[in-house]
């Protein structure tokens, strides 16, 4: 029994030692195999040694076992021994076709720049023993089988470098195809090289090019842009379709819908071969390019140009009709673009000159879809036309031109190039401005003035009606309406004294207070009333052709203040419309105080003798109690 107990403690402590050594031996490791590669191309074995002992930087030697050598051993290259190679690797081996590239000290990849159909066999990677023991192994091997190459690749347009205007489309068609009995996947890639300051490649003249991809078919049939054209993939500006062609091949279309300057550049088209290694991973075993032609985007900018006539000045009646023409020049005949046509005036007739100072307002605009709309000024609406006369031609037509539509006029053509019906949020590929076009308005001479007064009556009271008459005279030619705005200011701090006259008219236009004025109620040209005020019952109404009268009922104490009438001068034109002259004045401003009534000055004293009588009475009764009350406590101590 102790003899086998003594047996199996030497048996596991053997397996122990043996484990514990082989977790420490040598070990060579390559990619699973069989891997297919395509003849011509390149071909890359990574090979790894871990577990071994002695310097970081170990030697690697490559064998190569050919099937049609019965199995014999040629040396391919070695990192140690440049003699090494064999006599057909010789010359590959020194001018680089085949080479060794170390990536760290433990790890070297075996590089065949083209392959050929006599390298196909078993690759052996042997690193020579640096241990102080032989153990583990320390070579690996994979089979390589080399196929032939039928990946095909054309195209049937190229570009011919002739200027391109911006916004037109672009189409780019490439055909590709294999023709492998092994299970392989083909991607497609249209890009674009162009000159730039970024990283890419190098030209033959010394000349830094970036590489973009712009869209691609991936090996899994997926459409994926490029990252730089992702925005413009997904707005459906740029397009990506297989087509099924002759001979077994696909026919790829890229179409690009509206191109733009920095889509200048050398575009070519390349596709590639992949296949799913044993280790499941994919591999690209073959890849062609070919250069489909230069591209140059003509800039719209350099091109269009936004006229507008008549030019210079224009004088017109007030009531005359008004015409703008707009003609945009320089549109590329063959882009489809969208045009977004804006009429804007800045300056009034309130400007000393037409057109000077003031903001920049929008009369109309014609959208790219034909639709047109008014500015803030929506009665233009009925009274004027927005329209698309010819081709790059658009008119803006005012039926009746007021005081009011004199400025400087300006046509502003916005264009999207390539986008016949833009989006709400795409930007304009370049937007133009007219020369101003100066529109001065004769009007008639038109005098108005205004005189505001308070009839002669009882003073006024808390309660009492308040009745105000503006007289308001329209001096003209024609017809004419006279609109009038009741306005009321604080009294002044001089005007509140005792013994002041409940009516007094000062000829103040302006008057010298710190408050701004109140809008109380407004009779307007077409007879409609307008009150403003919420405290007191208000109205406004016209006692003959220059009078009108303001009426505040049952008045209180915020009713008070000094009032003004402020008149301006509308005017009829030929065709009925109204229109406001511009001429207008301010009348005198009358005073209007509130005195107490004689019910509530009878109320004070009343208050005050109520108060009195009750102190007294209560004054007395304490008296006399306490005088009771002492008498009584002096009788009950002498009894």
């Amino acid at each position: 029994m102790r003899t086998m107990m003594a047996s199996m403690k030497t048996a596991l402590f053997v397996f122990v030692h043996g484990v514990l050594q082989c977790a420490v031996c040598r070990d060579v490791t390559l990619p699973i195999g069989t891997l297919y590669r395509v003849a011509g191309f390149p071909i890359s074995l990574p090979c790894t040694v871990s577990g071994y002992e002695g310097p970081r930087t170990q030697e690697f030697e490559w064998f190569l076992y050919r099937e049609d050598a019965a199995g014999r051993q040629m040396g391919v290259i070695s990192t140690r021994d440049k003699g090494f190679p064999y006599a057909p690797f010789q010359p590959r081996v020194r001018n680089g076709e085949v080479r060794v590239e170390r990536d760290s000290g433990d790890k070297v990849r075996l590089v065949i720049q083209r392959l050929r159909a006599e390298d196909q066999g078993k690759y052996e990677c042997y690193t020579p023993s640096t241990d102080s023991t032989y153990q583990g192994n320390y070579s690996g091997s994979v089979s390589v089988k080399v196929i032939p190459d039928t990946l095909q690749i054309s195209y049937s347009r190229s570009l011919t470098g002739q200027p391109v205007p911006e916004g037109a489309e672009l189409t780019l068609t490439c055909s590709a195809g294999i023709q492998s009995e092994q299970l392989t996947h083909m991607s497609i890639m249209f890009g674009k090289r162009s000159a730039g300051d970024g990283a890419g490649s190098v030209g033959a003249g010394g000349e830094v090019s970036t590489v973009r991809e712009i869209i691609s078919i991936d090996k899994l049939l997926g459409v994926v842009p490029g990252r730089a054209y992702k925005k413009r993939y997904d707005d459906g500006e740029i397009t990506l379709e297989k087509r099924n062609g002759e001979g077994g091949l696909g026919v790829y279309v890229m179409k690009m819908r509206a191109v733009q300057p920095d889509d200048t550049g050398s575009y070519f088209c390349e596709a590639a071969q992949w296949i799913r290694d044993p280790d499941r991973s994919w591999q690209k075993i073959a890849q062609r390019t070919l250069d489909i032609g230069n591209l140059t985007v003509q800039q719209l900018a350099e091109s269009l140009s936004v006229t507008s006539s008549p030019r210079g000045e224009v004088t017109l009646q007030v009531g005359s009709p008004l015409i703008l023409t707009c003609e945009v020049l320089g549109l590329p005949s063959d882009v489809n673009s969208g045009l977004l046509v804006q009429w804007m005036k800045r300056g009034s007739v309130s400007s000393d000159v037409a057109g000077a100072g003031g903001v920049e307002v929008e009369v109309a605009r014609l959208s790219p879809d034909g639709v047109v709309s008014w500015g803030d000024d929506l009665s233009r609406a009925s009274g004027g036309s927005m329209e698309k006369v010819s081709e790059g031609k658009f008119s803006l037509k005012l039926f009746s031109a007021r005081p009011l539509d004199s400025g400087v006029y300006r046509c502003v053509v916005s264009v999207y190039a390539g986008r016949r019906n833009p989006g709400p949020s795409t930007p304009a590929t370049n937007t133009q401005r007219s020369e101003g076009v100066t529109v001065n308005l004769k009007s008639k001479d038109v005098l108005v003035a205004a005189v505001a007064q308070l009839p002669r009556g009882p003073l006024l009271k808390r309660g009492s009606t308040i009745t105000l008459i503006c007289n308001a005279t329209v001096t003209t030619t024609g017809p004419a309406q006279a609109q009038v705005q009741w306005l009321r200011w604080p009294i002044p701090a001089p005007f509140v004294k005792k013994g002041q006259s409940p009516v007094s008219d000062v000829p103040l236009a302006d008057p010298a207070v710190e408050d701004k004025p109140r809008l109380v109620a407004a009779l307007m040209y077409d007879g409609v009333a307008k009150i403003y005020t919420n405290t007191s019952e208000v109205s406004i109404d016209r006692l003959s052709a220059v009078s009108f009268r303001l009426r505040v009922h049952t008045a209180t104490m915020e009713d008070q203040g000094m009032y003004a009438c402020h008149a301006e001068a509308f005017g009829q034109d030929p065709h009925g419309g109204w229109y406001n002259t511009g001429a207008r004045a301010e009348s005198n401003a009358v005073t209007v105080y509130l005195y107490a009534r004689a019910a509530d000055l009878l109320l004070i004293p009343l208050v005050v003798g109520v108060s009195s009588a009750l102190f007294v009475g209560i004054l007395i009764i304490a008296t006399v109690t306490c005088c009771f009350m002492k008498r009584l406590a002096r009788q009950r101590a002498q009894k």
